[in-house]
């Protein structure tokens, strides 16, 4: 008998804070051993010239989420957590959606079920409020932290989504009451109705008039509430998916009045533009998402704010929507106006190749920022520290093996998800995760899944390191 079930060899092991050569011995499903030159195990992997990284978490991803536009999600939990695994990461935290009228507790209840035996790898759950009755509020949210949900999003736009102001307040101080995390989509809704309007009766009805209808101030402006309400109340508040320099600045402004505000940016603020969207016809609504893709001065502003550490976190927002298909990108038909557009591109998979390529391989960010936006920073404030995100005696055995040399050019055929494109077609890539595992097992090697549906379990988290105790 041996004394580990496997040990990662000769890798350069990096965490948030250490960069080490040492092998890794896992048992259980545990990282046990951290050491030069460990005994035997029933498994080895040689990770001579590789990096050894805690595995990716992708803390703001959509799977299997209900719509009310008869858009239907191209990715449930196997597609999805199978492509998220195949991209470096060992956990995703998807969204469960109380929809208007409904029962908060029962959407938590059967977004389980919509998980059920399929995933890949670990999932957590974050709720969302679109309808703060106070059985939601009062008597269901308390019941759903218990049960480690502890994060909470609310949506400033949307028609369905859209809370106003009286109860963003409401859902905040419910979130202070339970030590609950309050996330939140900033857009103001009603200037988005207003500038869709007049760019409709202007006859820009084409996808780049999506961007048109979101300009930054609009999300500057909700972001700086949505500042004003959490300060208000007294609670930390986590702005998800920022976009550019103006609402950068409202989080600056905000830490230096010493307010407990969080963020986090994505890699379409990082590398695709407005100009994206910019086509006649309705390829373009392949990059409509929200906020919309900005201008280069602002995915400048995004790039320098990763580096100084203003973002908590580097997500994907993967929320895919098939491009051909009557339920996805074109539901409304081939010629339509950009408001019935889904929302929502893929990128779960794509998420840390581009982080490193841009930022490590482009010397933007060092590889222990890396690993913080990329994994450990999302345990700390989801509540998951130290047993995701590290590589540390103790934790789950959820590592990333990384070829930092390996070239890739990105292209839909590679993909492991069920959409039937990716927005970064052709980029070229530099570092890549070539073996991945969860909980001490293998679920992907060099981009191809290796694991089986129904190895990932849930997550019950504790309460996000941004909560004061």
């Amino acid at each position: 008998m041996t004394g580990f079930d496997l040990i990662i060899r000769n890798g350069t092991v990096v965490t948030a804070s250490d960069t080490m050569l040492c092998d890794v011995g896992v048992r259980n499903g545990k990282v046990v051993a951290l050491a030069d030159k460990l005994g035997a195990a029933d498994r080895e992997i040689d990770a001579t010239g590789l990096l050894v990284m805690p595995g990716g978490i992708d803390s703001h991803v959509h799977l299997a989420q209900p719509t009310s536009d008869g858009s239907v999600m191209a990715d449930d939990f196997e597609s999805g957590t199978r492509s998220a695994a195949c991209g470096g990461n060992t956990t995703v935290i998807p969204f469960s959606l109380q929809e208007r009228g409904k029962s908060l507790l029962k959407s938590v209840e059967e977004h389980h079920q919509r998980a059920k035996g399929k995933c890949y790898i670990d999932y957590a759950l974050h709720a969302i409020i679109t309808d703060p009755t106070p059985q939601a509020l009062e008597k269901d949210l308390p019941q759903v932290v218990q049960d480690g949900v502890t994060s909470v999003k609310i949506f400033m736009t949307y028609q369905d989504m859209a809370l106003n102001d009286a109860e963003i307040f409401k859902v905040m101080e419910a979130t202070r009451r339970e030590g609950a995390l309050t996330m939140v989509h900033a857009e103001n809704f009603d200037a988005i109705q207003q500038m869709t309007e007049r760019l409709e009766q202007a006859g820009q009805a084409g996808p780049r008039g999506h961007a048109e209808s979101r300009p930054i101030v609009v999300e500057r402006e909700a972001t700086h509430r949505a500042i004003s309400f959490a300060e208000l109340v007294d609670v930390p508040l986590f702005v998800v998916h920022v976009s550019g320099g103006d609402v950068i600045e409202q989080i600056e402004w905000a830490k230096r009045r010493g307010l407990p505000i969080y963020a986090e940016t994505c890699p379409q603020y990082l590398t695709l533009t407005a100009d994206d969207l910019d086509n006649a016809n309705m390829e373009g609504s392949k990059y409509v998402c929200s906020p919309p893709p900005r201008d280069k001065a602002n995915q400048k502003a995004c790039w320098d704010a990763l580096a100084r550490d203003v973002f908590s976190t580097f997500t994907s927002d993967h929320c895919p929507f098939i491009y051909e298909s009557d339920t996805g990108k074109k539901k409304a038909g081939s010629d339509t106006s950009f408001k019935y557009v889904p929302n929502g591109i893929p990128g779960v998979e794509t998420r840390l190749p581009i982080l490193f390529r841009k930022g490590v391989s482009e010397g933007r960010i060092n590889l222990n920022q890396f690993v913080a936006l990329s994994a450990t920073n999302h345990a700390k404030v989801y509540g998951m520290y130290p047993r995701k995100g590290t590589i540390a005696i103790g934790s789950d055995a959820d590592i990333a093996i990384w070829d930092p040399n390996k070239c890739v050019t990105l292209s839909q055929s590679m993909l492991n998800h069920n959409c039937d494109y990716t927005p970064y077609e052709g980029m070229e890539l530099k570092g890549y995760p070539v073996t991945v595992i969860s909980n001490g097992e293998v679920v992907a090697e060099n981009g191809r899944p290796v694991g089986s549906a129904g190895k990932g379990k849930f997550i019950s988290r504790g309460k996000s390191s941004l909560i004061p105790t």
